[in-house]
């Protein structure tokens, strides 16, 4: 198989991880609120004790990744295993035990497979696009983060297209999980190779240098809209566009536009160069966002038009932004599993930090989920927080970006 004819399989195990990322923080607080009556002030405090473990495991996987490079296909194998059963636990066996308890255990087991193989999959990515044609970096990121946000399409989708026809959906959910994960493992097989890696330069080369950290803290800060953003997403269309019914569709526009947005973003990065790109996308997130401040019950359509802006944009977050840090990572530290490792947990720690602000908060103004009516204030914090935070938070990344030189990538 030649170079880029392998990045189909990047692709693929790209969607693997998407589905077991952003869908969590999407469709589990709400199944465990609705099937068990677990409250959101629990669910949310279980998240963040979870992504508090990253501080520790995150960096620690990427040692463990590097000191298992060489057999880096059977450490994958046994990640990917772990996340698939704790997936399938999560959705599709009733809890033996107290529901809040089966939760945290099976998102440990969810979100440590998670980790291992992100930071595996990226710090390979950056041996793969050292040796594709062009800005292979950039060329990699195309097909790795449209495969990742075809991979969060299904999974956002898949559980309420299901309760059509099935009376599980969210244990068909986990089948299917179970059948992309063997998929995944397949297709990748002959990739996960180390020849001609140079040895570890540890943490200490990441993080002393200035532009790795600026990289951080700006993935840090944009991150946090998206996150944001999905923890409350089936909250605001149920409860203040009241529009019940309606969460799935809007769920697939929005990941679809980002999929087909991707592609898009990776070609004028590599025409125009990542930061007037990425700066353009953040300023069309404003926007975007800041249109569901006006919105109110019924408001569908129009939330629709913003579902479709805003998921464009996130395609150049995930799709530019990597690539750069990738890049990055090429020149400081070439075998990036730690570099990775770091990536990994700022990602994941803005979801964590959603989850343990907003949904208590709501909890506290009187929000109900699944209630006919809500508190008029309880509604307003929802949509504050849905829409007004998301448009600060990207002010924040924009200027982190604006005062950053990217020419040393």
């Amino acid at each position: 198989m030649s170079r880029s004819h392998s990045l189909p399989a990047y692709a693929v195990f790209a969607a693997l991880l998407a589905s077991a990322g952003l869908p969590i923080y999407i469709h589990a607080p709400k199944f465990y609120v609705d099937e068990y009556g677990v409250s959101l002030a629990a669910l949310g405090g279980v998240l963040f004790a979870l992504r508090l473990l990253d501080v520790v495991q995150d960096p620690l996987f990427g040692r463990l990744s590097e000191a298992l490079r060489s057999r880096r296909g059977l450490a994958v194998m046994i990640g990917t295993s772990i996340m698939a059963v704790s997936m399938f636990g999560l959705f599709a066996v009733p809890p033996p035990m107290s529901p809040l308890i089966w939760f945290a255990l099976m998102l440990t087991g969810v979100f440590s497979g998670f980790s291992f193989l992100t930071i595996n999959f990226y710090a390979q990515g950056v041996v793969k696009a050292d040796r594709l044609p062009g800005q292979g970096h950039l060329m990699l990121a195309r097909w790795r983060e449209t495969g990742a946000l075809l991979g969060v399409c299904v999974a956002a989708i898949a559980p309420v297209m299901l309760g059509g026809f099935m009376g599980a959906p969210f244990a068909g959910f986990a089948v299917g999980f179970l059948v992309l994960a063997l998929a995944a493992i397949v297709m990748m097989r002959g990739e996960w190779v180390s020849d001609g890696l140079p040895p570890s330069m540890g943490f200490k080369a990441v993080l002393g240098d200035p532009l790795a950290r600026k990289l951080l803290l700006i993935a840090l800060v944009n991150a946090a809209p998206v996150a944001v953003s999905s923890t409350l997403f089936l909250f605001f269309v149920e409860s203040r566009l009241i529009a019940p019914g309606f969460e799935g569709p809007l769920l697939l526009l929005f990941f679809l536009s980002a999929a087909i947005a991707a592609p898009f973003w990776g070609r004028l990065a590599e025409r125009y160069g990542a930061k007037p790109v990425l700066l353009s996308a953040m300023v069309l997130a404003i926007l975007a966002f800041g249109g569901a401040l006006t919105l109110g019950p019924g408001d569908w359509m129009i939330f629709a038009v913003i579902c479709a802006l805003s998921g464009a944009t996130l395609g150049a977050d995930l799709t530019v932004l990597p690539a750069v840090f990738a890049s990055r990572m090429a020149r400081i530290s070439p075998s990036a599993a730690e570099g990775f490792g770091l990536w990994s947990f700022v990602s994941k720690f803005t979801l964590a930090f959603a989850a343990v602000l907003l949904l208590p908060a709501l909890e506290q103004a009187g929000f109900v989920s699944g209630a006919a009516t809500n508190p008029p204030e309880a509604l307003m914090l929802l949509t504050l927080l849905y829409a007004a935070v998301p448009c600060g938070l990207k002010v924040v990344a924009i200027v982190l970006l604006a005062t950053t030189d990217l020419k040393e990538t």
